[in-house]
């Protein structure tokens, strides 16, 4: 965690606490897990990051008060810190690793990028990057959103939790794009400030199979396809109720597609829906 970017960010979101407020919101963020799987510790820190973190501490009267600090400002992206960083040296138990870019915004290390040359097959950097980085630099992905893998030809987007099998490729920024699957669509379809903000808010899930908890990002015609009905729930009165037609293909996702529409509206909308 970059502590010198993350707490000017805490203190412009959460004004005029004491020092001490800060740092406690950076240690919750930063403290390491020596037991735990991945998925599980990135679900617990993923809830810190979405929804705030309480602390508490003396105000001027003297008196303990408590109060829930943002992480993140979701209503205006452009108000939170971003950087990406090429070859970050990062300090694992054993192994000294470094990353081909990390994505960081407000400090916390949110995109995992592992790049591999043109001629390369796209499996080698799940198989001979992602795996090793896991098991030598664990702490790494604790706040981890989302990895994405490419040769430059071919780009897929996937969790730490994803098999090879279920990265998928992100072919369109809008709807009526033709689709491509480079890295230039990959990194302006997901990357993009706004869509970043909204995808880490509003469509990652985590479900728990055998014992395991396993990290679901939504695909890209998920995120289109609910954004285009969050379009009209502001006019859900005037349309009596009827938000349009979700068309989906066998296999497509059709449960993982209401949820992450039903989370965002309880988010963005409130009220009984």
């Amino acid at each position: 965690i970059l502590k010198k970017f993350l707490i000017p960010v805490l203190k412009k979101l959460n004004p005029d606490l004491p020092k001490n407020a800060y740092d406690n919101v950076y240690f919750k963020i930063a403290e390491k897990h020596a037991h735990g799987k991945i998925g599980s510790i990135n679900r617990d820190k993923y809830l810190y990051l979405k929804n705030g973190i309480n602390v508490e501490f003396l105000n001027e009267e003297g008196e303990l008060v408590s109060k829930k600090i943002r992480i993140f400002d979701f209503e205006n992206p452009e108000n939170n810190h971003f950087i990406a960083v090429r070859q970050l040296e990062v300090q694992g138990e054993l192994y000294l690793r470094r990353p081909d870019i990390v994505g960081f915004v407000n400090g916390i290390p949110l995109i995992f990028f592992e790049l591999k040359s043109t001629h390369k097959d796209l499996r080698h950097a799940y198989d001979d990057n992602l795996k090793d980085y896991k098991d030598t630099i664990p702490d790494l992905f604790n706040t981890n959103a989302l990895v994405i893998l490419s040769n430059g030809l071919q780009s897929k987007i996937g969790t730490i939790t994803s098999p090879f099998k279920f990265f998928h490729e992100w072919k369109k920024i809008n709807e009526n794009d033709e689709p491509d699957i480079n890295l230039v669509t990959m990194i302006k379809g997901t990357c993009a400030k706004n869509t970043l903000i909204d995808l880490f808010e509003n469509f990652i899930a985590y479900e728990d199979t055998n014992g395991n908890v396993i990290k679901i990002l939504a695909k890209n015609h998920q995120y289109l396809g609910v954004n285009n009905v969050l379009k009209n729930v502001r006019s859900v009165e005037e349309l009596k109720g009827k938000l349009g037609v979700f068309w989906h293909t066998q296999g497509s996702g059709k449960s993982y597609s209401m949820y992450f529409l039903a989370e965002k509206i309880h988010r963005k909308f409130y009220g009984s829906y």
